[in-house]
């Protein structure tokens, strides 16, 4: 399994807002394409944002690929995030999980 992860934060006024459009949009989006295993989303508010951390899971990278296209390790942005005053990391990661254990 893969484990790919995305943060970006917007300002705490718009939490909400991107909270319902994220799960509309890289959620959905994710949870759509052949492949994917789910998606979990963590916000940790900060000083006046709040930050958004997205991890999907995936079978495989040409699943991945077929979510974000040959450039894979860079985000995927929708047209409406900027409404929210995103600041979105320009990259994602991309994690081999060999082993789950329970917390």
């Amino acid at each position: 399994m893969i484990v790919r992860t995305w943060h970006g934060c917007v300002p705490q006024q718009h939490r909400q807002g991107f909270a319902d459009h994220l799960a509309v949009t890289g959620v959905q989006h994710a949870k759509a394409t052949a492949g994917n295993c789910g998606a979990f989303v963590r916000q940790e508010l900060q000083g006046d944002y709040v930050h958004f951390f997205l991890a999907t899971y995936w079978e495989s990278l040409e699943a991945i690929r077929q979510f974000a296209g040959e450039h894979y390790q860079q985000a995927v942005t929708y047209p409406d995030d900027e409404a929210y005053g995103l600041i979105s990391d320009p990259y994602v990661f991309q994690h081999r999980v060999t082993e789950i254990a329970e917390l």
